[in-house]
């Protein structure tokens, strides 16, 4: 097996070093070259853009930042896969989201002192995002064409491969058309490719969608505000981060508060968002799954569940119990449109899926099933 080849860019000697051990300590990576500012690293790339496999890239920088180098990197329509490593990340979650939306895959937080990056913490973190960007962290190898099946001889963690594949065992409900006057609601999950992913659905959604909408991406504490105010910049549709307590109101999207587990009740004066402090599942808070399992005994005419692009398997288990109980329409995105083929894959093999489209139908699938006022 060829190891996966990764450049650095970072401006620190001593975070270069630590990164090069991490990744050189795993047999699938080696780093073939390291950079200490964007400009240094954009003279390496245009000699030679195939040479790197994925790119670690600090924020941050003198003569050229990350997003100075991202932008010329789009400029010059490279197809290259960008990891940010920052500390600035936690501090600069604007900055971040404009990376994500300039086409990094993920990011991952530098620890705050020497001995937090020796930790198995951050070890983790920066190989299991470049195992998931290189498809080693798939059943088979990440595939862009619609229909390839690749055989392997060991399972990994997460899903990256469009397989199409025969449904599962679920029986899936017929979905019963509602009157104009029925209650709806839309839960989308996302994840890994998820911040760009929904700049593609949200924008696209008038703002008098007749449904409120709920958004899980997986994030950690601070970069969920921003993100919401992104969207919100560039919508009709009014965006904004769950506060606890608040009313549920058609025609408003509201995103998860990373680090916190969001869930809907009902109160006297209607549906109410309920943001809490409660443990992880699955590693996750947000989890998708719990805000699916908490509309289990809500009493929506129709919920429309989304599923976008990431890693892992969050959203299928709530939505399988949705199905068991409520009237359900289930759009799944495609493999080739997806930064990470998993969530997705899992809702799809599952037989949840009512339809499955490219990220650019996203919206419309939604519109035609909730309609507007």
């Amino acid at each position: 097996m060829e190891k996966k080849k990764i450049l650095i860019i970072d401006d620190s000697a001593l975070m270069r070093r630590v990164l090069s051990d991490i990744i050189n300590s795993d047999e699938r990576f080696i780093v073939c070259d390291v950079a200490s500012n964007g400009l240094e690293a954009y003279d390496k790339i245009t000699l030679n853009p195939k040479r790197y496999d994925v790119i670690l890239l600090d924020i941050n920088m003198p003569k050229m930042n990350g997003i100075e180098f991202m932008e010329e990197i789009n400029r010059l329509k490279l197809n290259l896969t960008v990891i940010v490593v920052s500390t600035i990340a936690v501090e600069g979650a604007k900055e971040t989201i404009r990376l994500l939306e300039l086409g990094a895959f993920d990011f991952v937080t530098k620890p705050n002192s020497f001995a937090e990056a020796k930790e198995n913490t951050f070890q983790n973190n920066v190989l299991t995002c470049l195992a998931c960007a290189t498809g080693f962290s798939g059943l088979e190898e990440r595939s862009k064409k619609k229909h390839e099946t690749v055989s392997v001889s060991e399972p990994v963690r997460n899903e990256t491969t469009p397989v199409i594949s025969a449904k599962g065992s679920v029986t899936r409900k017929p979905h019963k058309a509602v009157g104009k006057n029925a209650t709806k609601l839309i839960a989308l999950a996302c994840s890994t490719g998820g911040p760009k992913a929904l700049q593609q659905v949200v924008p696209r959604l008038p703002k008098n969608l007749d449904a409120p909408m709920i958004i899980v991406q997986h994030m950690p504490v601070g970069f969920t505000e921003t993100l919401a105010n992104r969207l919100n910049e560039l919508s009709e549709i009014t965006v904004k981060e769950a506060v606890d307590g608040e009313c549920l109101r058609k025609g408003t999207v509201y995103v998860a508060k990373g680090g916190s587990q969001l869930r809907v009740k009902k109160s006297e004066a209607g549906y109410v968002l309920s943001v809490t402090n409660e443990p992880a599942r699955n590693a996750l808070r947000p989890c998708a799954d719990v805000l699916y399992e908490s509309l289990l005994e809500s009493d929506y005419d129709d919920i429309t569940c989304v599923v976008l692009t990431g890693m892992g398997r969050d959203g299928t288990v709530g939505i399988k119990q949705l199905n068991d109980k409520r009237n359900i329409y289930v759009i799944g995105q495609d493999a080739p449109s997806c930064t990470v083929y998993g969530m997705p894959r899992a809702l799809f093999e599952a037989g949840l899926a009512d339809v499955v489209v490219p990220l650019d139908e996203v919206a419309d699938t939604i519109i035609k099933n909730v309609g507007v006022r």
